[in-house]
């Protein structure tokens, strides 16, 4: 079987992009091959499936969709590195607790390649340095196919993070790679991170050994 088929789709808006990650899960045959997506979003606050409003404090003119992941709202604009796997489990080996892993371990080698030390949080996955949380994870499987995934935050307006409680946690602290002293451009990071995480589902299951 083929490693994933990795897609750089820019800018894109969030809404039409999760239908197409739905139509993938639901319609794929056995033997098409898994995808990346990688890509950026225009403003948007995402819900997770059973996640709070509560938790939305002052969204103003950004708009928010309810979605089909776990976990509770996040928050995507430019400048933020978004990343979904789009995988067949049953084919890779893979349980979806292995899969956090493997994405948290993905961010965790990019940023030891920049000199920075992060750490995921089996409580709150995610990836977070000295407390402060850089990446966000969240996962949806449907007949046995992942979608949603990963936001990294590169060099982007954190200000609208101050409207929620980030993943339902009030007063949880926000960074990114640029508060942290990395000025790699977006489209570098983007592909550090893809080869990381490439290598990482490679380790992970041999049947996921890949290739962009």
């Amino acid at each position: 079987m083929q490693g994933p088929v990795v897609r750089r789709l820019g800018l894109v808006e969030y809404e039409p992009t999760w239908r197409r990650m739905q139509a993938l899960a639901e319609n794929r045959g056995p033997e098409q091959a898994d995808e990346i997506w990688i890509l950026q979003h225009p403003p948007v606050f995402t819900l997770g499936l059973n996640g709070s409003r509560e938790h939305l404090l002052a969204p103003g003119d950004i708009p928010v969709v309810q979605v089909d992941r776990g976990g509770q709202v996040t928050y995507h604009g430019p400048g933020q590195l978004v990343v979904y796997p789009l995988l067949d489990l049953g084919r890779s080996g893979l349980g979806v607790r292995a899969l956090v892993c493997v994405l948290e371990r993905a961010v965790i080698r990019c940023l030891a390649s920049y000199g920075i030390e992060a750490v995921g949080d089996r409580n709150a996955p995610g990836v977070y340095v000295e407390g402060r949380k850089v990446a966000s994870i969240g996962l949806r499987v449907r007949r046995n196919c992942t979608y949603h995934g990963l936001a990294l935050n590169v060099a982007m307006d954190l200000e609208p993070f101050g409207r929620i409680n980030p993943c339902g946690y009030r007063g949880l602290e926000v960074t990114q790679l640029a508060e942290l002293g990395v000025e790699r451009p977006l489209a570098a990071v983007a592909a550090d991170l893809e080869s990381a995480l490439l290598d990482e589902l490679a380790q992970a299951s041999p049947s996921l050994a890949c290739s962009a």
